[in-house]
């Protein structure tokens, strides 16, 4: 059973939460629609989709991405206000332990943070998809690829130099088959361009095929030729955060193909996979260096926090930034680089709760 003390802090906490959550996010639509609203205007968007499609989905990917954060801000915030008005030395003279205090703290941390992990896998990824559209639609320009190298199941190369979706055409098209013994090339095809119709239906222009054989090659060359290849378009010309619109068990799928083609955007997903899972677990860690930085009394008030707080956010998202680019760059596990910041703040956390203890 929660008692008077725990829904008081439960309260306060998501009142203050939702308080900044609404004003960071009324600000970020502000500055975003003073950015975006001549494109809007230009390509004639209706509101409909400015709100529906494209703010609702912004707020909550934007919101949620920093909800860990604003959610130590929140701490912060009514916590040394507490202490400020001296709410919390009454607590815990009246013989309850730091613990007891804390915990309606982590109640509420860990509703946040169940939202934010239903949110991120499997609610977000279908918003974004709405998103990304409208921003192809009336504001982003149109995609381009460039050297692109993969490798299909069934050992089928393929390599272009450049993708203009202007166009849909791709230059300097090449396929090669390798043989079922993965020894020897079955099948070249070499294509000035090749232009995607629809899907997995192309046409190709000043094209070469050659199909070797143990008497003579088959060479076959034309200006023209309509034909269809077993990938689609999607699987080879795709933005780089196309993750974000992918849930869960889809991102799964869509890792392991990337991963079967050698793809090496894969520890760039990893990352858009495992991150969806430690950012919201960084609720955890957060909270209690929030709760222990606010506590006690001090000079200077709330604001004396809150400065000690941003120095702690910025070293945080730092932490995080080294650690995606090792994964990125270095070739470091994905799934460590998430989990590192939130490791190495767990035992800041630990070291300043023992000292708020005291």
């Amino acid at each position: 059973m929660l008692s008077i003390l725990d829904k008081y802090i439960i309260k306060r906490f998501l009142t203050t939460f939702f308080f900044i959550f609404g004003i960071i996010m009324l600000l970020s639509i502000v500055f975003d629609v003073a950015e975006k609203l001549s494109y809007f205007v230009e390509n004639k968007a209706s509101w409909q989709e400015v709100i529906f499609d494209y703010y609702i989905s912004f707020v909550l990917y934007f919101g949620n991405m920093f909800s860990s954060l604003i959610i130590f801000i929140s701490v912060i915030w009514f916590t040394a206000k507490m202490a400020k008005d001296t709410e919390i030395i009454p607590i815990l003279n009246s013989g309850k332990p730091f613990g007891r205090f804390v915990r309606p703290y982590m109640i509420t941390a860990t509703i946040l943070m169940l939202i934010s992990l239903i949110l991120n896998h499997f609610v977000i990824p279908n918003t974004n998809r709405m998103r990304l559209t409208f921003e192809e639609n009336y504001y982003r320009e149109l995609m381009t690829v460039s050297e692109y190298h993969a490798e299909f199941p069934g050992g089928q190369v393929i390599y272009f130099k450049s993708y203009d979706a202007n166009t849909n055409k791709a230059t300097n098209f090449v396929i090669e088959q390798e043989d079922k013994a993965g020894r020897e090339v079955a099948y070249f095809l070499k294509a000035e361009f090749a232009e995607n119709i629809s899907g997995n239906k192309w046409r190709l222009t000043n094209y070469y095929e050659r199909i070797p054989s143990d008497t003579n090659d088959v060479i076959l060359e034309g200006m023209v030729k309509d034909t269809v290849f077993q990938f689609n378009i999607d699987e080879i010309a795709k933005r780089e955060n196309v993750a974000e619109t992918m849930p869960y068990f889809e991102l799964k799928e869509f890792i392991e193909r990337e991963r079967i083609k050698g793809s090496s955007m894969v520890p760039l997903y990893e990352i858009e996979l495992y991150q969806r899972t430690s950012y919201p677990f960084a609720t955890y860690v957060l909270t209690i260096i929030g709760i222990a930085v606010a506590s006690r009394k001090r000079r200077g008030g709330i604001g004396i926090g809150l400065a000690i707080g941003f120095v702690i956010i910025f070293m945080y998202i730092f932490a995080m930034k080294v650690a995606s680019v090792a994964a990125t760059n270095v070739g470091f596990p994905a799934y460590l680089a998430v989990w590192i910041p939130n490791v190495v703040f767990s035992f800041v956390a630990f070291y300043l709760y023992k000292r708020a203890m005291r």
